[in-house]
C-alpha cells in the first residue's frame, strides 16, 4: 500500500488497539486464576505500564485523525502544502512519547503482594511503595490516588473528548455553511456521530466509576464497594471494545455495503486509506479544493 498520512496515522492506531486488546489474554488468566497472578512483579508492572501506554497512544491516535481532517477540510490549501508523510510519522512518534510519559508512573507504583492466605499473589497499585502502617503514609496514598485519577481522568478523556467534539463541530458547521455539500454529506454526519457516541460510551463510564472508586476510599460505603465491584470490570470491558470498534469506525463504515462484499479486503482498505485526488496536485484555488476535498468527505471520514 502507498505510504500516505492517513496510513501513518492508522497504521499507528492499529498498533496501539492491536496490542491493547492483546494483553486482555493476561486478564483472562488472572480472571481464571481467582485474581492469582503468577506473572512476577515485574510482569505485574510491564503489563500495567503496556496496558495504560496503548491506552493513552490510541486515544491521542484518534485525537491526530480529528484534527487533520478539520484541517483538511477547514485549511484544504494549507494542508495540501503542508502535510506530509514525515511530519506525520514525527507526530505519531510524539504521540508515543507522551503515552510512554504518561504510563511510566504505573510502573512505578504497580506492586505485587501476598493475600491473607499466603499463596495468592496480588497485582495491584502500591501508591506509597511500603505498607500503609501510620496516618501519614495513608494521606500519602490518598493524595498519590487522588492525582493518578484525576491525571488520568483530564488527559486520557477530558482533553481528547473535547478536541474530537470540537473538529468535529467545526467539520459539520464548514460543511453545512454550503447546502449542496450537506446534503451530499449527510452519511459524513451519521459517521461523525458514530465515532463521537462510541468514543464517549465507551469510555465515560471507565472514568464514571473511577470517580466512584476514589469517593469509596474516602467513604469506605459498603454500596460503593458493590457499584465498583461490579462496574469496573464491565467499563473496563467497554474499553476494550472501542478498540475493536475502530476499525469498523473508521474503515468500513464509510464504504458502501455493495463496494465491501465487492472488494477484496485489501483493495477495501486501500480505497479507505487513499489520499485526496487534490493532495497530488497542486491547487491554489481554495474552492477547487474545498469541494475536491468534500467530495471525498464519505470516504476521508
Amino acid at each position: 500500500m502507498k505510504k500516505t498520512v492517513k496510513t501513518v496515522w492508522f497504521l499507528n492506531l492499529a498498533v496501539a488497539d492491536f496490542f491493547f486488546t492483546a494483553l486482555l489474554s493476561v486478564h483472562v488468566i488472572k480472571l481464571a486464576l481467582d485474581f492469582h497472578w503468577p506473572f512476577g512483579k515485574f510482569m505485574c508492572k510491564l503489563n500495567a505500564t503496556l496496558i495504560t501506554l496503548n491506552m493513552f497512544a490510541s486515544v491521542y491516535i484518534l485525537v491526530l485523525i480529528s484534527v487533520d481532517r478539520c484541517v483538511a477540510v477547514v485549511w484544504p490549501v494549507w494542508a495540501q502544502n503542508h502535510r506530509s508523510v514525515r511530519k506525520a510519522s514525527c507526530v505519531s512518534l510524539g504521540v508515543w512519547v507522551l503515552a510512554l510519559i504518561l504510563s511510566a508512573p504505573y510502573f512505578v507504583f504497580r506492586d505485587t503482594d501476598l493475600l491473607d492466605d499466603n499463596v495468592t499473589i496480588n497485582c495491584f497499585d502500591n501508591y506509597t511503595l511500603s505498607d500503609v502502617d501510620d496516618e501519614s503514609m495513608y494521606e500519602l496514598l490518598m493524595f498519590r490516588f487522588k492525582a493518578m485519577t484525576i491525571t488520568r481522568l483530564l488527559l486520557g478523556f477530558v482533553v481528547p473528548f473535547t478536541v474530537i467534539v470540537s473538529c468535529y463541530a467545526v467539520i459539520i458547521h464548514h460543511l453545512r455553511r454550503n447546502r449542496t455539500l450537506a446534503r451530499q454529506s449527510s452519511r459524513t454526519f451519521k459517521i461523525i456521530a458514530a465515532v463521537i457516541t462510541a468514543f464517549f460510551l465507551c469510555w465515560a463510564p471507565y472514568y464514571i466509576f473511577n470517580l466512584i472508586e476514589l469517593t469509596y476510599f474516602e467513604t469506605d460505603s459498603q454500596t460503593l464497594y458493590i457499584v465498583i465491584t461490579i462496574g469496573i470490570p464491565i467499563s473496563t470491558i467497554l474499553t476494550f471494545i472501542n478498540s475493536c470498534l475502530n476499525p469498523l469506525l473508521y474503515v468500513f463504515v464509510g464504504q458502501d455495503f455493495r463496494d465491501f462484499i465487492r472488494k477484496s479486503f485489501l483493495n477495501m482498505l486501500e480505497a479507505a486509506f487513499q489520499e485526496e485526488e487534490s493532495d497530488s496536485h497542486t491547487d491554489t484555488n481554495p474552492v477547487n479544493t474545498s469541494q475536491s476535498q468534500m467530495r471525498s468527505m464519505d470516504t476521508e471520514l
